[in-house]
């Protein structure tokens, strides 16, 4: 599934959507240049979790775990890391859930993965076409693919969504 996103504001609300319909135990991997919107998406996913408290990039830390909303967010940026180095975090324990409370799990630059789990969303975040403007802005492309997991009720909430605003999503 392929949607344009006019601005900040609609990838934020793609990130709701996300957030309220996602499950516990659900991924999604992250990609894009920089600049395209990720932690935005994120953010909003925070939303429609719930989460209250910033939700700020890990670049740095790694791994940012929120824990007040309907379900846990772990959100992860491998973006200072060599695919080499990724397999030390065990990011296994996130998705499968047994050293922490299964929740919503969000990984950034996820193209530096040597390993995925079995079943994710993946969502790659591009700047449209040079002649894909609104408002004077250039418009971004987000591709949803899933593997090995059903985005059904996802893809009826974003439609549900778009359905019920005037704006593009």
């Amino acid at each position: 599934m392929k949607i344009s996103l006019a601005d900040t504001e609609a990838t934020l609300r793609l990130g709701i959507t996300l957030g309220e319909s996602l499950t516990p135990g659900s991924v999604i991997l992250l990609e894009g240049d920089l600049g395209t919107g990720k932690t935005t998406l994120v953010q909003g996913i925070g939303k429609g979790l719930g989460i209250t408290e910033p939700i700020v990039s890990p670049t740095f830390t790694l791994i940012n775990e929120y824990t007040e909303g309907r379900i846990p967010l772990y959100h992860l940026d491998l973006y200072r890391l060599e695919p080499q180095e990724v397999p030390t975090l065990n990011l296994e324990i996130y998705w499968e859930g047994v050293e922490v409370t299964p929740g919503i799990v969000a990984i950034e630059w996820a193209e530096r993965m040597p390993y995925k789990p079995d079943s994710f969303l993946s969502i790659n975040l591009t700047y449209g076409n040079e002649g894909d403007v609104y408002d004077g802005l250039r418009l971004r492309q987000v591709e949803l693919i899933p593997f090995h997991c059903s985005i059904d009720k996802i893809i009826a909430a974003i439609y549900s969504r778009i359905q019920n605003s005037r704006h593009e999503l």
